[in-house]
């Protein structure tokens, strides 16, 4: 049976934002699904905390219109919006008990103690931090801190929680820690997260879809697994993961499939966007659907080794093909399993179908 529509949660239309002869923000529409964890991915001076704040209500477009449920909140200050942000910084107030940083938001809405106590507690327990109540945000871990500025902007039950960045100050492990937990809240309270971040592993792991900005514009916006197996254009394959690249002749077109002649030497048939017979195009490969030796099939190919870098779960080759580098990554699926030496030859293979024929 086919999922529901959802329905929208924030709609954005023909936005834009200029600081004065700089633009920050191009001409972007898109809507955002209730009970959706919507992440933001791009790098630096995308335009994504720059729409992010538009949402809270801390900038306002310098074009377009922005809804939430329906309702135009352009005038609308941010303290008038039901939208929280968790900000990279945390926020907590350093002079207040965790009790205390929880309650304050709900104070000011006009919660009377009673309410305010039982939603205090039930925020408490959901962050899994009930016994430090009392402590005062010093005293916590960054991982802590991290679980209490998410139950102060979750415990006014708001339409829509705006996150930017909030794991970027934590360790590795921490980080991976906190994905996980927060996935686990959304899930939980069922409030649509708008998540800012340029970590692609993190917008991967944890969201319903991604919105990939590059130069103030949207370049893709996907599922994680449109958006890693399909990109639209070069800037989406380079940004998310790892790939190669190719400059190929087109040779036929028929729908979404193309023949390209690699530089390699033979030809590919596979998924294309937007390639023209006769024009030069890219081609993207990523470098896990490249087999080595027994696993190469497909096109296979012979070339030599010229680096290796060992990564605990995989092994990263760098194989030259007759003057075409090629990056390559194999799983060590077994312990302790012999790599393969820089300067050996050996056979590579891949299947069309892994590959993608892009847009510029």
């Amino acid at each position: 049976m086919a999922e529901a529509p959802r329905g929208k949660a924030i709609e954005v239309q023909a936005v834009a934002k200029h600081f004065g002869p700089f633009t920050a923000l191009q001409s972007v529409t898109f809507d955002i699904h209730d009970n959706e964890f919507f992440t933001l991915l791009g790098p630096s001076g995308c335009g994504k905390t720059t729409l992010l704040r538009m949402l809270a209500g801390f900038e306002a477009p310098s074009e377009g219109t922005i809804r939430l449920h329906g309702r135009d909140i352009i005038d609308l200050p941010p303290h008038k919006r039901r939208v929280n942000t968790v900000f990279q910084s945390y926020a907590l107030f350093p002079h207040m008990t965790l009790e205390q940083n929880i309650a304050f938001g709900l104070e000011n809405l006009g919660w009377d103690s009673a309410q305010r106590k039982k939603r205090v507690g039930e925020m408490l327990e959901m962050v899994h931090m009930t016994r430090f109540a009392g402590r005062k945000p010093a005293q916590l871990s960054g991982g802590q801190r991290q679980r209490i500025a998410l139950a102060r902007a979750l415990a006014p039950e708001p339409e829509v929680l705006l996150l930017d960045e909030p794991l970027s100050a934590l360790d590795l492990k921490l980080r991976q820690a906190m994905r996980d937990e927060l996935r686990t809240l959304q899930r939980q309270t069922g409030i649509t997260f708008v998540f800012v971040t340029h970590d692609q592993e993190e917008a991967l792991d944890m969201s319903d879809r991604i919105c990939v900005l590059g130069d103030g514009l949207i370049q893709q916006i996907g599922t994680p697994d449109e958006i890693y197996e399909d990109p639209a254009n070069r800037f989406v394959a380079d940004f998310i993961g790892e790939t190669n690249f190719f400059d190929v002749d087109v040779t036929t077109v028929n729908g979404d499939m193309a023949t390209v002649r690699t530089p390699m030497g033979f030809d590919v048939t596979t998924f294309q966007k937007d390639a023209k017979i006769g024009a030069r195009a890219t081609m993207s490969l990523r470098p896990e659907k490249i087999g080595l030796e027994d696993q190469a099939t497909g096109q296979v190919m012979e070339g030599r080794i010229t680096n290796k870098n060992y990564m605990g779960g995989y092994t990263h080759y760098t194989v030259d093909v007759a003057g075409t580098e090629l990056r390559v990554s194999k799983r060590n699926a077994i312990s302790h399993s012999q790599s393969l030496d820089i300067g050996r030859v050996v056979k590579l293979g891949f299947r069309d179908d892994s590959a993608r024929v892009l847009g510029q």
